[in-house]
C-alpha cells in the first residue's frame, strides 16, 4: 500500500527543528467518529523522532477530556510500582533532601509523593491539573516527567524549558514508550491513543544527550535518565 499524506503545511520536527519529515506511518482506520481520523505520522531524519502533524492535534478541550478518564491515584499500589521503574534508578543519583519538580504530574500526582515520602521537597506542575507556573521558574536537583513528553505539543521549547530548570550536576528522569522500528510501530497500541503525538527512539534520546552535553542511560524499560554538566 503506498502512503498518501494529507495536506500537511508543517513538516518541520518539533524537537530539532530540521525539515523535511518523511511519512512513516498512516493509519487511516484511527477515530472514524472524529475529525481526527487519517492521522499520519512523520519521522524526523535528523533525530528520529516519529511526530503527528500540528494539524491532527486533538483540541484543548478534547485532550483534557481524554486525560479525565485516567483512573491514577496515589493509592494505587500498581500504579506506584509502576512508577518504581523510574523512581529507583533517580534515587540512586540525587542527594538526601534534594529539591525536585514533577512535571505532568497530572491529575493525581503519585510520583512527587513517593519522593517526598524518602525526604526529598517536590514541586508539581501539569498544564492542565496544575498550571500555576511558578514552579517552572524555579531551580532543581533533579526533574521528573513519566507518561508526558509523548503529549508534548512543543517538545523543544519544553525540554529546553525543563534543562534550564536543573541545576549543574542536576538529573532529568523520562519515562515514555519508545519506537523501535517501522513494522513494530505498525502494530503498537501507543500510537493509537489520540493524545500521543510525539514518539521518541533510543536514537532520539540520544540526540537529546548530544545536543545537552549531558551523559545519558536508559536504566529501566521505558525510563531514560540524563545528568547535566557540573
Amino acid at each position: 500500500m503506498t502512503l498518501m499524506p494529507h495536506k500537511i503545511s508543517n513538516l518541520t520536527c518539533p524537537l530539532c527543528q530540521s525539515a523535511n519529515g518523511t511519512l512513516f506511518f498512516q493509519d487511516p482506520s484511527l477515530h472514524q467518529s472524529s475529525p481526527h481520523k487519517n492521522r499520519d505520522y512523520y519521522r524526523c531524519p535528523v533525530c528520529l523522532l516519529v511526530f503527528v502533524p500540528p494539524e491532527q492535534f486533538l483540541t484543548l478541550e478534547e485532550e483534557k477530556a481524554q486525560y479525565d478518564l485516567h483512573e491514577n491515584s496515589a493509592d494505587d499500589q500498581g500504579y506506584r510500582h509502576f512508577l518504581n521503574r523510574l523512581f529507583r534508578p533517580l534515587s540512586k543519583l540525587i542527594q538526601t533532601n534534594s529539591s525536585g519538580l514533577d512535571f505532568g504530574s497530572g491529575p493525581g500526582p503519585t510520583l512527587s509523593l513517593m519522593f517526598k515520602g524518602s525526604g526529598h521537597s517536590v514541586e508539581i506542575y501539569d498544564y492542565f491539573y496544575a498550571p500555576d507556573l511558578t514552579p517552572l521558574t524555579q531551580s532543581y536537583d533533579f526533574i521528573t516527567a513519566t507518561e508526558v513528553i509523548e503529549h508534548l505539543h512543543h517538545p523543544r521549547q519544553e525540554l529546553e524549558r525543563l534543562w534550564s530548570c536543573l541545576k549543574p550536576g542536576g538529573v532529568l528522569g523520562i519515562m515514555t514508550k519508545r519506537v523501535i522500528d517501522q513494522e513494530s510501530f505498525k502494530k503498537w497500541h501507543y500510537k493509537n491513543d489520540p493524545t500521543h503525538i510525539c514518539f521518541f527512539s533510543i536514537e532520539t534520546f540520544n540526540w537529546l544527550a548530544q545536543h545537552w552535553g549531558a551523559a545519558f542511560s536508559a536504566p529501566e524499560k521505558d525510563v531514560v535518565i540524563f545528568v547535566k554538566a557540573n
